[in-house]
């Protein structure tokens, strides 16, 4: 087996804890992978902001990689070191066939720095909310300086449900998928997602999939989960995710990741 190189995994459901907690193990897991010379990589759908809030788990980081791939940010330096926008006529032409597919459904657009919404859109992000809105989901795609994801909320809606009359759409210029959010859809940039950006990186350091190990728990890690030579699904995680990984591990809410790290360290 190839040597390990880099720990990728996603945070919510997964390397965090329930209410998005930094736990002992997974900072003593981190701190030990990096120490024996591993790279750590967040690969999540949350924005950079949050590590603003976030300053512990950002300590333990090589990277982020934040919108479900669109951006990749450094969180020693705080700085965005690239980011992948949807072009606007196809965020629009999007949000028009989702909205007649799915009645009910409200639109607001991730730039990465703030969620411009259009009214009615009341998803609240638990972590970074920053939110403003304008008076129609033009206005909005007019008024973001980039459109790193568009949103698609319906208030009370299963996510799971919404994603498969989706994939059944001709939904052109954009990739599709969600991160287990209630009720909600997310839009990328079509090529933009988790294992593009995380190959992307890894690659970019002489790092081929074989030498990464990966862990992730909803349908936007699937393709990440694939890819790497080493993966693991929580035991909470969907069934896409599961069926996606070469491996288990225990759940979020047990320390599941960082007790497979201590696991692979022992073989570093």
């Amino acid at each position: 087996m190839s040597v390990l190189r880099v720990i990728a995994s996603d945070l919510d459901g997964t390397l965090l804890a329930p209410c998005s907690t930094l736990t002992e193990p997974t900072i003593a897991a981190l701190r030990a992978a990096r120490e024996r010379g591993v790279l750590t990589v967040a690969v999540t759908a949350r924005p950079p902001r949050v590590f603003d809030e976030w300053t512990g788990l950002a300590a333990l980081l090589d990277a982020a990689i934040c919108s479900n791939g669109a951006i990749v940010y450094d969180p020693a330096a705080r700085e965005v070191r690239t980011a992948l926008g949807i072009d606007a006529e196809a965020a629009a032409l999007a949000a028009k066939t989702l909205r007649e597919a799915l009645p009910g459904l409200r639109f607001a657009v991730e730039t990465g720095f703030e969620v411009v919404a259009e009214p009615g859109y009341d998803r609240v992000d638990s972590v970074g909310e920053r939110r403003v809105t304008r008076d129609s989901l033009a206005e909005a795609i007019g008024a973001a300086p980039q459109i790193v994801k568009l949103l698609a909320h319906r208030r009370g809606g299963d996510q799971d449900a919404l994603l498969a009359a989706a994939r059944g759409l001709d939904l052109r210029g954009v990739a599709l998928s969600h991160s287990g959010g209630s009720g909600l859809l997310e839009l990328t940039a079509a090529g933009v997602g988790k294992a593009e950006a995380l190959a992307a990186w890894c690659a970019a350091r002489g790092v081929g999939p074989e030498a990464v190990a990966a862990f992730g728990d909803a349908p936007n890690d699937v393709p990440m989960l694939a890819w790497a030579g080493r993966s693991f699904a929580v035991a909470n995680a969907h069934p896409e995710a599961v069926a996606a990984a070469a491996g288990r591990c225990g759940s979020n809410a047990e320390d599941g990741v960082a007790a497979a790290v201590a696991g692979l360290l022992r073989s570093v």
